[in-house]
Parts: C-alpha cells; structure tokens; sequence
C-alpha cells in the first residue's frame, strides 16, 4: 500500500477478501466492505446475520454490523469512516469487482475522499502460489480430470451439449469439487466448438463430429481449468490437421515457459506454431491467463506482455484454431514455473481421442 501511495483499501466479497480473511461472502443486496488503513485496525461491515462468520477472520477484525433496514446501513460506513479517518484519503479498489453501492457509502460518508485502482498493491499478493496454494492446485487438477474420465463413458450418439455438460457438473461434485465451480463447464459439440465460450444448448451429438470440454474443479478456494477436444468417430481430414497444429502449439507454449521469460513470449510461441501452418486469422484469443484463487487473473499471456514469468507463477496454455461453421480446437493445460523451467499440474492425454 505505501508503494502504491494507498492510504486504504476497501474490499467488497472477492477472491482477495478471501485469501486475506479466510470468510467467504456472497455479493448480495447488502454491502459486505472489509476496509484496510493502516495504523488503524482493518474492520469489516458487515450483515448482522453474517456476524459470527466474521468473527472467524484468520486476520484480527473489528466488525461493523447493521440490521435489515437499509436506511440505517449507512450509519455503519459512518463509523467505519470515522474509526479509519477516510476524510481526504486515498482508498483503492478493485476496478472489476467494486461496485457503485459500496462506493456510494463510502464516499457518502467521507468528505473528498478519493478512489483509484488498488491493483499495484493486490495483483502482487497471489502471483506467486506457494507450497501450500499448488497443492490445493494440484487437487482441484485431479478431481478435474477424475470427473472427466467418468464421463468419458457417456459421450454417445443422441447425446446433448446441455445433459453431457449436467453430467460432467455431477461428476465434478462426487470427486470432490467444492460446489461453487470455476466457471460453468463448457460442452460444445461439431461447428458449436468453433465458439471459444459456447454455453451448452440442446444440440445433439452426431457421428463425426468434434466435442470441445472446457472444465475445472474448485479445492480449498483454489481452481482448475482444462481443455481437451475429442470426435466421435473420424472427424475429416482438415478438422485432424488443425488438432495437429494446436497439439504443436500447445506443445511450444508449455515448453517455452521458464523463470525470466516475458509472459508474452509464451503467446508469441504458441501462435507462431498457428500461423505457421496457415491458420492465424482463426486463433482469435490469447494463449493464456494467470489461475489461482479466480479462473483468470494475473499473468496474462498475451503476446505484448512484458511481465518476467517466476517461480510459483500459475497459467494456462491453451491455443485454439476456430473454424466458422465446421468446428473448433482447443487444448489448454494449467502449468507452474519452477526454479529451472516449467511443471504441468494437468496430465490428461492430449493427442486425439476417436470415440466409437
């Protein structure tokens, strides 16, 4: 915070507010603000019927509380004002997670207070996962993939995006996923798989067509994202090569990374791969993103990215070639840099699955 001249944070329910306290919150109607100022004790407004989880921070908090009656909950961001000092202050917040509501308060109830972006002083806190948080990592990647070999078995004929999606969500829960997912899973069968984020619909699965699964499971508040690509049955001659290719690329992606690499070198070489072979036009994200306590957060891999990849630094590799109207490959790994190199956490088979 002093590197970044903040002289308070305010969080609202967030991965960050987690990793700090330990409490998890729901972002609901009522506010939920954990506000830090040093030299001031970090205090947290919070619902009156969130008040005994409150006390179970990890980290030392004064709690706040307020009833039901919303107009009295600015009573509470009055006192927290007053307790922390916040006239004329600088506070942070997380651009992509604070909202209006909690702002409003905030700002309602300390003269001239000013907001900017806390990212300089939060984006450093997960960066680098320890011992302990790529454990956590290494779990979630297993119950991933258990859920996924589980449903292997089902991928039949007549088959739907939506029940193949419904039953992978179930797996997911029995190998011992924490109920609130990464994401929702991804099921995209034939040309759908040439959607990067296609939501599962009502589309039944034909004889050679591809299945594009993008998937992961959540373990003790850390996550998990897989892609894997199969066909049931031959799915042509084109739809064979571009597999090929993204393999290829996935393959100089992982290998590329290692401490002191820029993190855009990563995309750099896994597109390379793409355009190469003519399809260039069609891998139309980038290769990667940061994983930990969010599905995406930092480092993103993006072909402009300066950022020195280190040690304990957690992403994805996963190029893709998406052609309109026929279909789509993805084939994307989660990785972790070590002292000398990189270490695939997922170990799923990559090359083609055909499925009879």
């Amino acid at each position: 915070m002093n590197a970044a001249s903040l002289d308070a944070i305010a969080l609202n329910p967030s991965p960050s507010l987690v990793y700090l306290t330990g409490l998890h919150f729901h972002l609901s109607e009522r506010p939920t603000t954990l506000i830090i100022a040093p030299p001031y004790p970090p205090l947290l407004i919070v619902p009156e019927l969130e008040f005994e989880k409150g006390r179970q921070s990890r980290l030392p908090l004064q709690l706040i509380p307020f009833g039901e009656n919303p107009a009295e909950w600015e009573k509470a961001f009055q006192q927290a004002a007053e307790t922390c000092r916040l006239d004329g202050k600088v506070v942070g917040v997380e651009p992509a997670r604070f909202r209006f509501l909690e702002w409003q308060f905030i700002s309602n109830a300390a003269r001239e207070v000013r907001v900017v972006s806390a990212e300089p002083a939060l984006s450093v806190l997960r960066l680098r996962k320890d011992e302990q948080e790529l454990a956590a990592m290494r779990r979630a990647v297993q119950i991933a993939e258990q859920a996924f070999e589980q449903t292997l078995p089902l991928i039949k004929p007549g088959i739907t995006e939506r029940e193949l999606a419904a039953e992978l969500t179930v797996a997911l829960l029995r190998c011992g996923s924490a109920p609130e997912l990464p994401f929702a899973p991804i099921v995209a069968f034939g040309a759908n798989s040439a959607n990067p984020h296609a939501v599962p619909g009502d589309t039944p699965l034909k004889p050679g067509e591809l299945v594009l699964f993008d998937w992961g499971a959540s373990y003790q508040d850390y996550f998990s994202d897989i892609t894997r690509t199969l066909a049931l049955g031959d799915p042509g001659e084109e739809l064979r090569r571009i597999y090929q290719v993204v393999l290829q690329a996935n393959q100089q992606g992982r290998a590329t990374g290692k401490p002191g690499v820029p993190a855009g070198a990563i995309d750099r070489a896994a597109r390379q791969v793409i355009e190469q072979a003519g399809y260039g036009e069609f891998f139309i994200h980038r290769t990667g993103h940061g994983l930990g306590m969010e599905s995406h957060e930092p480092p993103y891999l993006y072909a402009e990215n300066p950022l020195s990849l280190e040690s304990g630094m957690v992403y994805t590799v996963e190029p893709g070639i998406y052609l309109p109207g026929k279909g789509g490959v993805r084939i994307e790994d989660d990785v972790v840099i070590t002292s000398d190199g990189c270490q695939s956490l997922t170990t799923l088979p990559r090359e083609l699955i055909l499925l009879d």
